[in-house]
């Protein structure tokens, strides 16, 4: 079985003032395409690994540019298709020192809300795939995503597929009848790698674990019995000096025994959206590549890097994030 990532999730296209202005004082924005799932399958296609979108964008000039980006970086969208609604977007403000960014989404109604379960043909996406990764954002949006979603998990878990999951809770999102947390549980249990922290188990377990290294392990433990099909917890923790200042660190708990890396400091941040998401592709690039322990610090390392790059999506290659792997924080020119 070759080694091809799928992803499934909504493409967005973010609208931003730029050079740190309010959207109030600029008269010019910027955009890009993105979505969590897809900026996954981006940063791998850039790390040479074979990826798969699946989604819906809209019938339009605006659904064929996203398609049009995702083909530039490799990423195969076959499965892709189009329907009559707008593309989701969003807005942001990118905050500096201590301004805070702001997003603004305009989400409900688009294309991938809308998306349908007999429109992806699971069996023939999932042929010569090997990881699934899949996120708590795209359940939340719609409940025929959330069916569709299920559905692939489903196949994915019949077939033995390593099954990745960020299952980011966002409570602004459930807003068609179902319990976030319950609706997370459920599809978690088909999942093998869980990626996410002491906060993300809270509260799909409501539980109330600390956010320390023994809170951490505790909450892994009680995840694990929980949901017996997670083998893998890897935590992405930030610690936030101010929105231009940042530093990462990874940690995880694997066969009752705990990893950490080393904290990566970020004084200039360019851009925060998309770098849990390209934590997860590092991660699984490491999965695939090498052991539990570099893999871990290679997600580290692509998460901090991407605090460097504009834009939604990490597009650092493999050798920009083994020289952070290797402590080379100096940012030399390279002639």
């Amino acid at each position: 079985m070759s080694n091809n990532i799928l992803t499934f999730g909504e493409v967005l296209m973010r609208i931003s003032p730029s050079n740190h202005k309010t959207l109030q004082q600029s008269k010019e924005v910027e955009f890009f395409f993105g979505g969590t799932e897809m900026n996954v399958a981006a940063s791998l296609s850039t790390f040479g690994c074979k990826t798969q979108h699946i989604s819906n964008v809209s019938n339009d000039f605006v659904g064929d540019a996203a398609i049009s980006y995702m083909k530039s970086l490799g990423i195969d969208v076959s499965f892709i298709t189009k329907n009559e609604h707008p593309l989701g977007l969003y807005f942001l403000e990118v905050g500096s020192d201590v301004r805070p960014s702001r997003i603004a989404y305009n989400r409900l109604n688009g294309s991938f809300s809308n998306i349908k379960p007999n429109e992806v043909d699971w069996n023939k996406a999932l042929e010569n795939c090997n990881f699934f990764h899949w996120t708590g954002i795209t359940p939340g949006i719609s409940e025929s995503a959330y069916e569709t979603l299920k559905q692939g998990l489903q196949f994915a878990y019949s077939k033995g597929i390593h099954i990745t999951t960020d299952p980011a809770y966002r409570s602004n999102l459930w807003n068609y009848g179902k319990k976030g947390q319950d609706i997370l549980k459920e599809l978690i249990g088909y999942s093998t790698i869980f990626i996410g922290g002491v906060n993300e188990i809270n509260e799909i377990l409501e539980t109330n674990f600390s956010t320390d290294k023994n809170g951490f392990i505790e909450a892994s433990k009680t995840l694990m019995k929980e949901i017996p099909s997670i083998q893998k917890v890897f935590d992405k923790v930030r610690i936030g000096i101010n929105a231009s200042s940042q530093a990462t660190q990874g940690r995880a708990w694997i066969n009752n025994e705990y990893l950490e890396t080393e904290e990566i400091h970020i004084n200039h941040v360019v851009d925060r959206i998309g770098t849990g998401d390209a934590f997860a592709a590092g991660l699984i690039y490491g999965l695939i590549n090498h052991d539990d322990q570099f893999a871990l610090n290679f997600a580290n390392a692509a998460c901090a890097m991407k605090h460097t790059i504009l834009g939604d999506t990490n597009l650092a290659s493999v050798d920009d994030i083994l020289e952070l792997v290797n402590g080379n924080f100096g940012g030399r020119i390279k002639r």
